[in-house]
């Protein structure tokens, strides 16, 4: 939401997700897949690779094919590719720092066979990997946990304090569930609860997505790839997703040309590439929705939090516009496209006029009105 500090205008901060996993996992190829960038081969030991990837939005293009626009401008996030973590060693490491900035985590899973790079133990085993990992995260958590305990119970020594007990009482229950192994991403809080813990940035609350990296003779069926790997009982858990792909198919796709990667897409039998979906699934997980703008100059999509108000997505455009919010006109992007414009779809009856308090849905076109 905009700040109450007064400012020419407001834009949403770029979403982070952090890129992690084993080493020989295929981390650093996927973060160049996903930003279309050239990253070094292999982060060295506490490197850090940041890029910016573009959310892919069919909407966007059909509207854009509609009003032949001077620009396109995507939803975008970043992504941050870490060095290998593994036991004891990645839970000391200074890397794990930076993933406290992160929104989300994308956790890369090995499952394709390389001969030159055999896997830990000489066996491929998802769910071990996944284990071992969680576990330097849940540790990490727990270490932090452990650290502010012994804060606010010398605190209380000094002085009573109503907060600081309800807060010992909080991280007593979080404590719990991660000596059992569970990361605080499962479990649920109050909202009360979720305030407190806002400025913890624990790493196991973070929404995490297993990119499961498959052989490419795998690339064909991907649909049933996490239930043969035996991670289909992951997906179903809160604030967790799994989303197979194929590295080496994936790099290939994107340095073809449009059509020859439409091709090849075609010839694995894939609907969408494992970029996209593994870009909208961060997107979706992390509970943002796009609403558009559509017209000659420019088509865009804006990024919101989910059931955030019109006059708060006014506020995402520019600050003037939200104070100054009066209505927003409001289509559909499929009546747009339909009716082929703001007028025609203002003469079909399928644009409606909505107050400051209605709640934006993703694929709202929206025209503000305001004054100043």
């Amino acid at each position: 939401m905009p700040r109450a500090v007064r400012r020419p205008c407001y834009h949403f901060e770029l979403m982070r997700t952090g890129i992690i996993g084993l080493a020989g996992v295929g981390k650093t190829t996927l973060f160049r897949i996903l930003t279309r960038g050239h990253a070094p081969q292999g982060a060295k030991h506490g490197a850090v690779h940041l890029g910016v990837a573009q959310v892919p939005d069919l909407r966007l293009d059909k509207l854009a094919a509609l009003y032949q626009p001077k620009k396109v401008t995507y939803a975008s996030m970043e992504y941050l590719d870490v060095a290998a973590l593994a036991g004891e060693s990645g839970r000391d490491s200074a890397f794990l720092v930076q993933l406290r900035e992160v929104d989300a985590l994308v956790h890369v899973v090995r499952a394709f066979e390389d001969p030159s790079n055999p896997p830990p133990g000489g066996k491929l085993d998802p769910r071990r990997d996944i284990e071992t990992l969680d576990l330097d995260l849940v540790l990490y958590d727990l270490e932090q946990v452990g650290r502010r305990v012994e804060r606010i119970e010398k605190d209380l020594k000094k002085k009573k304090d109503p907060k600081l007990d309800q807060e010992l009482v909080l991280l007593a229950r979080c404590r719990e569930a991660l000596e059992s192994e569970h990361p605080l991403r499962e479990i649920e809080f109050a909202a009360d609860e979720e305030k407190m813990l806002t400025g913890f940035q624990f790493l196991s609350r973070r929404p995490m997505i297993y990119a499961l990296n498959l052989d490419d003779r795998e690339a064909g069926d991907l649909a049933g790839a996490a239930e043969r790997h035996g991670l289909a009982p992951l997906a179903g858990k809160t604030g967790t997703a799994v989303v197979p792909l194929c590295g080496k198919v994936e790099a290939e796709l994107t340095e073809l040309p449009e059509a020859e990667a439409r091709e090849m897409m075609q010839a694995y039998g894939l609907a969408e590439s494992g970029r996209d979906a593994l870009i909208r699934t961060t997107y979706a997980l992390l509970g943002w929705i796009s609403f558009l703008t559509a017209g000659e100059p420019e088509v865009r999509a804006w990024t919101i939090r989910r059931g955030m108000t019109a006059a708060e997505a006014a506020g995402a455009i520019h600050s003037d516009i939200q104070r100054g919010f009066i209505k927003a006109e409001i289509v559909d992007w499929r009546d747009l496209l339909e009716t082929g414009g703001w007028a025609a779809a203002r003469e079909a009856g399928k644009l409606r006029l909505e107050g400051r308090d209605y709640i934006v849905q993703d694929g709202d076109v929206i025209l503000f009105r305001h004054s100043g």
